[in-house]
Protein backbone atom coordinates (compact mmCIF):
# COMPACT_ATOMS: atom_id res chain seq x y z
CA UNK A 1 0.00 0.00 0.00
CA UNK A 2 2.85 2.40 0.56
CA UNK A 3 3.33 4.58 -2.49
CA UNK A 4 6.24 6.85 -3.24
CA UNK A 5 5.42 10.53 -3.63
CA UNK A 6 7.55 12.09 -6.32
CA UNK A 7 5.14 14.80 -7.34
CA UNK A 8 6.65 18.12 -6.27
CA UNK A 9 10.18 17.35 -7.49
CA UNK A 10 9.69 19.45 -10.61
CA UNK A 11 8.95 22.49 -8.45
CA UNK A 12 12.01 22.24 -6.26
CA UNK A 13 15.69 22.71 -7.03
CA UNK A 14 18.34 20.43 -5.62
CA UNK A 15 15.98 18.42 -3.41
CA UNK A 16 16.33 14.68 -3.35
CA UNK A 17 13.45 12.60 -4.67
CA UNK A 18 13.30 10.58 -1.47
CA UNK A 19 12.57 13.70 0.57
CA UNK A 20 9.48 14.68 -1.42
CA UNK A 21 6.93 13.26 1.04
CA UNK A 22 8.36 15.28 3.91
CA UNK A 23 8.60 18.34 1.65
CA UNK A 24 4.89 18.20 0.87
CA UNK A 25 4.02 17.76 4.54
CA UNK A 26 6.16 20.67 5.71
CA UNK A 27 5.10 23.10 3.01
CA UNK A 28 1.39 22.33 3.08
CA UNK A 29 1.27 22.86 -0.67
CA UNK A 30 -1.66 21.50 -2.63
CA UNK A 31 -0.64 19.10 -5.39
CA UNK A 32 -2.84 17.60 -8.11
CA UNK A 33 -1.33 15.27 -10.69
CA UNK A 34 -2.90 13.57 -13.73
CA UNK A 35 -1.11 10.85 -15.70
CA UNK A 36 -2.05 10.12 -19.33
CA UNK A 37 -0.87 7.48 -21.77
CA UNK A 38 -0.64 8.42 -25.45
CA UNK A 39 1.60 8.09 -28.51
CA UNK A 40 4.31 10.72 -28.84
CA UNK A 41 7.47 10.75 -30.97
CA UNK A 42 6.66 7.34 -32.40
CA UNK A 43 6.26 5.62 -29.04
CA UNK A 44 3.58 5.00 -26.41
CA UNK A 45 4.49 7.19 -23.41
CA UNK A 46 3.21 8.59 -20.14
CA UNK A 47 2.59 12.33 -19.87
CA UNK A 48 2.22 13.71 -16.36
CA UNK A 49 0.53 17.08 -15.77
CA UNK A 50 1.01 18.46 -12.24
CA UNK A 51 -0.59 21.52 -10.67
CA UNK A 52 0.94 22.82 -7.45
CA UNK A 53 -0.19 25.70 -5.26
CA UNK A 54 1.12 27.30 -2.09
CA UNK A 55 1.09 30.80 -0.60
CA UNK A 56 3.72 32.15 -3.00
CA UNK A 57 3.04 30.61 -6.39
CA UNK A 58 0.77 28.55 -8.58
CA UNK A 59 2.76 26.08 -10.65
CA UNK A 60 2.29 23.86 -13.67
CA UNK A 61 4.66 21.07 -14.63
CA UNK A 62 4.47 18.80 -17.68
CA UNK A 63 6.64 15.68 -17.68
CA UNK A 64 7.06 13.46 -20.77
CA UNK A 65 8.42 9.95 -20.42
CA UNK A 66 11.59 9.26 -22.39
CA UNK A 67 12.62 6.11 -24.22
CA UNK A 68 13.45 4.56 -20.84
CA UNK A 69 10.69 4.29 -18.22
CA UNK A 70 12.73 6.18 -15.61
CA UNK A 71 13.72 9.00 -17.99
CA UNK A 72 11.58 12.17 -18.03
CA UNK A 73 11.67 15.46 -19.94
CA UNK A 74 10.11 18.29 -17.90
CA UNK A 75 8.64 21.69 -18.56
CA UNK A 76 8.00 23.87 -15.49
CA UNK A 77 5.90 27.03 -15.31
CA UNK A 78 5.76 29.09 -12.11
CA UNK A 79 2.90 31.57 -12.11
CA UNK A 80 3.86 34.09 -9.45
CA UNK A 81 1.45 37.00 -8.86
CA UNK A 82 3.93 39.53 -10.24
CA UNK A 83 4.67 37.53 -13.40
CA UNK A 84 1.40 37.95 -15.28
CA UNK A 85 2.94 37.10 -18.65
CA UNK A 86 3.66 33.55 -17.53
CA UNK A 87 -0.07 32.80 -17.62
CA UNK A 88 0.18 32.46 -21.39
CA UNK A 89 3.07 31.08 -23.40
CA UNK A 90 4.94 28.04 -24.67
CA UNK A 91 8.06 26.01 -23.94
CA UNK A 92 10.14 23.69 -26.07
CA UNK A 93 11.33 20.18 -25.21
CA UNK A 94 13.35 17.62 -27.15
CA UNK A 95 12.21 14.02 -26.59
CA UNK A 96 14.33 11.34 -28.25
CA UNK A 97 15.48 13.86 -30.85
CA UNK A 98 11.99 15.14 -31.69
CA UNK A 99 10.59 18.57 -30.90
CA UNK A 100 7.75 18.78 -28.37
CA UNK A 101 6.01 22.06 -27.55
CA UNK A 102 3.97 22.76 -24.43
CA UNK A 103 1.52 25.61 -25.05
CA UNK A 104 -0.73 27.07 -22.35
CA UNK A 105 -3.21 29.88 -21.77
CA UNK A 106 -4.58 30.26 -18.25
CA UNK A 107 -4.83 34.04 -18.10
CA UNK A 108 -8.63 33.84 -17.68
CA UNK A 109 -8.71 30.43 -15.96
CA UNK A 110 -11.24 29.93 -13.19
CA UNK A 111 -9.84 27.83 -10.35
CA UNK A 112 -12.84 28.17 -7.97
CA UNK A 113 -10.55 27.55 -5.02
CA UNK A 114 -9.07 24.37 -6.52
CA UNK A 115 -5.44 23.61 -7.38
CA UNK A 116 -6.33 22.56 -10.93
CA UNK A 117 -8.24 25.07 -13.10
CA UNK A 118 -11.90 24.23 -13.63
CA UNK A 119 -12.67 26.22 -16.81
CA UNK A 120 -11.55 28.89 -19.30
CA UNK A 121 -8.07 27.54 -20.03
CA UNK A 122 -6.06 25.11 -22.14
CA UNK A 123 -2.78 23.23 -21.93
CA UNK A 124 -1.66 21.58 -25.18
CA UNK A 125 1.24 19.21 -25.86
CA UNK A 126 2.25 19.26 -29.53
CA UNK A 127 4.55 16.92 -31.46
CA UNK A 128 5.01 16.53 -35.22
CA UNK A 129 2.11 18.88 -36.02
CA UNK A 130 -0.29 16.90 -33.82
CA UNK A 131 -1.87 17.96 -30.52
CA UNK A 132 -1.19 14.70 -28.67
CA UNK A 133 -2.76 15.89 -25.40
CA UNK A 134 -5.18 18.76 -24.84
CA UNK A 135 -6.53 19.75 -21.43
CA UNK A 136 -9.11 22.41 -20.65
CA UNK A 137 -12.25 23.69 -22.33
CA UNK A 138 -10.76 26.28 -24.73
CA UNK A 139 -10.05 23.67 -27.38
CA UNK A 140 -10.74 25.89 -30.39
CA UNK A 141 -8.32 28.51 -29.05
CA UNK A 142 -5.68 25.81 -28.57
CA UNK A 143 -5.94 24.52 -32.14
CA UNK A 144 -5.94 28.07 -33.50
CA UNK A 145 -2.86 28.99 -31.48
CA UNK A 146 -0.85 25.87 -32.31
CA UNK A 147 -2.02 25.55 -35.91
CA UNK A 148 -1.90 21.76 -35.48
CA UNK A 149 -4.41 18.97 -36.00
CA UNK A 150 -5.87 16.69 -33.31
CA UNK A 151 -4.10 13.39 -32.75
CA UNK A 152 -5.71 10.28 -34.23
CA UNK A 153 -5.04 8.48 -30.93
CA UNK A 154 -7.13 9.53 -27.93
CA UNK A 155 -5.07 9.84 -24.72
CA UNK A 156 -5.99 7.49 -21.86
CA UNK A 157 -6.23 8.82 -18.32
CA UNK A 158 -4.21 6.42 -16.17
CA UNK A 159 -4.40 8.00 -12.71
CA UNK A 160 -5.02 11.11 -10.68
CA UNK A 161 -3.22 11.98 -7.45
CA UNK A 162 -4.17 14.69 -5.01
CA UNK A 163 -2.82 15.92 -1.65
CA UNK A 164 -5.29 17.33 0.88
CA UNK A 165 -4.70 18.67 4.40
CA UNK A 166 -6.79 18.66 7.56
CA UNK A 167 -6.97 17.71 11.23
CA UNK A 168 -9.74 15.12 11.18
CA UNK A 169 -11.67 15.82 7.99
CA UNK A 170 -10.31 15.65 4.44
CA UNK A 171 -12.45 16.48 1.44
CA UNK A 172 -12.15 16.81 -2.32
CA UNK A 173 -14.21 16.72 -5.50
CA UNK A 174 -13.02 14.29 -8.12
CA UNK A 175 -14.01 12.32 -11.18
CA UNK A 176 -13.45 8.58 -11.25
CA UNK A 177 -13.01 8.71 -15.03
CA UNK A 178 -12.20 11.40 -17.56
CA UNK A 179 -15.78 12.08 -18.71
CA UNK A 180 -17.74 11.08 -15.61
CA UNK A 181 -19.48 13.15 -12.98
CA UNK A 182 -17.72 14.93 -10.14
CA UNK A 183 -18.22 13.25 -6.77
CA UNK A 184 -17.73 14.77 -3.36
CA UNK A 185 -15.40 12.64 -1.22
CA UNK A 186 -15.16 13.22 2.54
CA UNK A 187 -12.80 11.25 4.79
CA UNK A 188 -13.23 11.61 8.54
CA UNK A 189 -10.89 10.30 11.23
CA UNK A 190 -12.58 10.06 14.63
CA UNK A 191 -10.57 9.47 17.80
CA UNK A 192 -12.95 11.15 20.23
CA UNK A 193 -12.33 8.40 22.79
CA UNK A 194 -8.79 9.74 23.32
CA UNK A 195 -7.35 7.34 20.81
CA UNK A 196 -8.60 4.17 22.53
CA UNK A 197 -10.85 3.11 19.64
CA UNK A 198 -10.42 5.37 16.59
CA UNK A 199 -12.63 4.87 13.56
CA UNK A 200 -12.64 5.93 9.93
CA UNK A 201 -15.56 7.00 7.75
CA UNK A 202 -15.58 7.66 4.01
CA UNK A 203 -18.55 9.46 2.49
CA UNK A 204 -19.27 9.88 -1.20
CA UNK A 205 -21.78 12.55 -2.25
CA UNK A 206 -22.79 12.92 1.39
CA UNK A 207 -23.64 9.26 1.95
CA UNK A 208 -21.70 6.86 4.14
CA UNK A 209 -19.79 4.45 1.91
CA UNK A 210 -17.15 2.91 4.20
CA UNK A 211 -16.97 2.71 7.99
CA UNK A 212 -13.99 1.12 9.74
CA UNK A 213 -14.09 0.57 13.50
CA UNK A 214 -11.18 -0.64 15.65
CA UNK A 215 -8.86 1.20 13.30
CA UNK A 216 -5.76 0.37 15.33
CA UNK A 217 -6.12 -3.21 14.02
CA UNK A 218 -7.66 -2.39 10.64
CA UNK A 219 -5.41 0.48 9.56
CA UNK A 220 -5.00 -1.16 6.13
CA UNK A 221 -7.79 -2.68 4.12
CA UNK A 222 -10.19 -2.44 1.20
CA UNK A 223 -13.92 -2.60 0.53
CA UNK A 224 -16.13 -2.65 -2.56
CA UNK A 225 -18.83 0.01 -2.88
CA UNK A 226 -21.16 1.18 -5.61
CA UNK A 227 -21.46 4.75 -6.81
CA UNK A 228 -24.68 4.92 -8.77
CA UNK A 229 -24.50 1.88 -11.04
CA UNK A 230 -20.70 1.73 -11.04
CA UNK A 231 -18.51 -0.40 -8.82
CA UNK A 232 -15.51 1.09 -7.01
CA UNK A 233 -12.90 -0.64 -4.89
CA UNK A 234 -11.68 1.55 -2.02
CA UNK A 235 -8.30 0.92 -0.38
CA UNK A 236 -6.96 2.68 2.71
CA UNK A 237 -3.68 2.77 4.59
CA UNK A 238 -3.64 5.01 7.70
CA UNK A 239 -0.78 3.32 9.55
CA UNK A 240 1.23 6.54 9.78
CA UNK A 241 -1.71 8.47 11.25
CA UNK A 242 -1.76 6.10 14.20
CA UNK A 243 1.85 5.10 14.76
CA UNK A 244 4.13 7.81 13.33
CA UNK A 245 4.96 11.38 14.34
CA UNK A 246 5.75 14.51 12.36
CA UNK A 247 4.39 15.11 8.84
CA UNK A 248 2.39 12.02 7.92
CA UNK A 249 -0.34 11.05 5.50
CA UNK A 250 -3.00 8.43 5.00
CA UNK A 251 -3.32 6.93 1.53
CA UNK A 252 -6.71 6.25 -0.07
CA UNK A 253 -7.16 4.65 -3.48
CA UNK A 254 -10.40 4.63 -5.46
CA UNK A 255 -10.33 2.12 -8.34
CA UNK A 256 -13.35 1.60 -10.63
CA UNK A 257 -14.15 -2.07 -11.19
CA UNK A 258 -15.95 -3.77 -14.06
CA UNK A 259 -19.18 -4.40 -12.14
CA UNK A 260 -20.78 -2.93 -8.99
CA UNK A 261 -21.16 -4.97 -5.79
CA UNK A 262 -24.19 -7.23 -5.42
CA UNK A 263 -27.13 -5.30 -4.04
CA UNK A 264 -27.49 -5.72 -0.31
CA UNK A 265 -23.88 -6.71 0.29
CA UNK A 266 -22.36 -3.26 0.21
CA UNK A 267 -23.47 0.30 0.82
CA UNK A 268 -24.78 2.03 -2.29
CA UNK A 269 -23.98 5.66 -3.03
CA UNK A 270 -26.02 7.44 -5.70
CA UNK A 271 -24.38 9.67 -8.29
CA UNK A 272 -25.51 13.33 -8.32
CA UNK A 273 -26.74 12.92 -11.90
CA UNK A 274 -27.43 10.08 -14.30
CA UNK A 275 -24.33 8.12 -15.41
CA UNK A 276 -23.07 8.14 -18.96
CA UNK A 277 -25.33 5.75 -20.91
CA UNK A 278 -22.72 4.76 -23.50
CA UNK A 279 -20.19 3.87 -20.79
CA UNK A 280 -22.77 1.66 -19.06
CA UNK A 281 -23.75 -0.11 -22.26
CA UNK A 282 -20.15 -0.58 -23.43
CA UNK A 283 -17.95 -1.10 -20.37
CA UNK A 284 -14.21 -1.42 -21.08
CA UNK A 285 -12.74 -4.93 -21.10
CA UNK A 286 -10.56 -5.95 -18.20
CA UNK A 287 -7.40 -5.65 -20.29
CA UNK A 288 -8.27 -2.11 -21.41
CA UNK A 289 -6.23 0.71 -19.83
CA UNK A 290 -9.42 2.64 -19.03
CA UNK A 291 -10.43 -0.06 -16.55
CA UNK A 292 -7.13 0.38 -14.71
CA UNK A 293 -7.66 4.00 -13.68
CA UNK A 294 -6.96 4.85 -10.03
CA UNK A 295 -7.57 7.95 -7.92
CA UNK A 296 -4.86 8.33 -5.24
CA UNK A 297 -5.76 10.62 -2.37
CA UNK A 298 -3.03 11.57 0.13
CA UNK A 299 -4.64 12.91 3.31
CA UNK A 300 -2.08 14.87 5.35
CA UNK A 301 -2.87 15.10 9.06
CA UNK A 302 -2.16 18.56 10.47
CA UNK A 303 -1.84 18.83 14.24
Amino acid sequence: MHDSIGIPACFSSGEKQSDDAATVGRSGQSVFMSVYRTKLAGQCRLITVTWCKNLLLHGLCVSVQGSKSDEHHRCKVEMKPWHFWRKQGSKHLVVDGRAVNVVWDIKTAKFNGETEPQSDYYVAIVCEEEVVLLLGDLKKDAFRKTGCRPSLIEPILVSRREHVFGKKKFSTRARLNEKGNFHGILIEFNDSDHGSDPKLEIRVDGKLAVQVKHLQWKFRGNESISIGRNGVEVYWDVHDWLFESGPRHGLFIFKPISSPPIRGQQISVSAPSSPDHEALMNPPPENDDRSRFCLFLYAWKVE
